[in-house]
């Protein structure tokens, strides 16, 4: 029922993009667990303008995330922020992510994250804040593909956390 919820709401959010009635606050973070390489790769995607005026609330009033004249403080501002936004527990363990990279697409910032040093995953919680802090309606779609296995959760300002179960 949950995973159809999230199917729902990935199909529908994209026609009401282009209505002026009701802007919709979403992120959607991608989780893969990469086997051979024994890493979690993370792709976080977020609207532009959200994340530029969530970086300039806690950081610096004047960045501009597409018209870069400072790539490097933008990618620490980024991943400071990502840092105390999102969390991650494998096996009962706390992990730690790089910051491996950015792109922009249209109105989308892509965020590139990796956890390296994985040997298995038996669970898996995420906790993910992202944007909480700039807006309460704020919802956070987790999708994963672990173990060769898909799951969604969707996570709000209420519900921030999620544990998955892979054994």
């Amino acid at each position: 029922m949950k995973s159809l919820r999230v199917f729902l709401l990935i199909l529908v959010l994209p026609l009401f993009a282009f209505t002026s009635m009701h802007k919709y606050y979403v992120s959607v973070t991608q989780i893969n667990y990469i086997k051979e390489k024994q890493s979690l790769q993370i792709t976080s995607r977020l609207f532009i303008d959200d994340f530029e005026n969530v970086l300039k609330q806690n950081y610096d009033e004047d960045i501009v995330l597409v018209d870069e004249h400072n790539p490097e403080q933008v990618d620490n501002y980024m991943f400071k922020y990502l840092k105390n936004s999102i969390e991650l527990v494998v096996n009962n363990e706390a992990v730690t992510f790089n910051f491996i990279g950015k792109e922009y697409e249209g109105d989308i910032v892509k965020c590139y994250l990796e956890v390296e040093n994985i040997k298995s995953i038996e669970s898996f919680q995420v906790a993910n804040r992202a944007l909480f802090d700039l807006q309460k309606d704020q919802q956070n779609i987790i999708k994963t593909k672990i173990n060769s296995k898909n799951k969604s959760v969707i996570l709000t300002s209420e519900n921030p956390n999620a544990l998955l179960k892979f054994d």
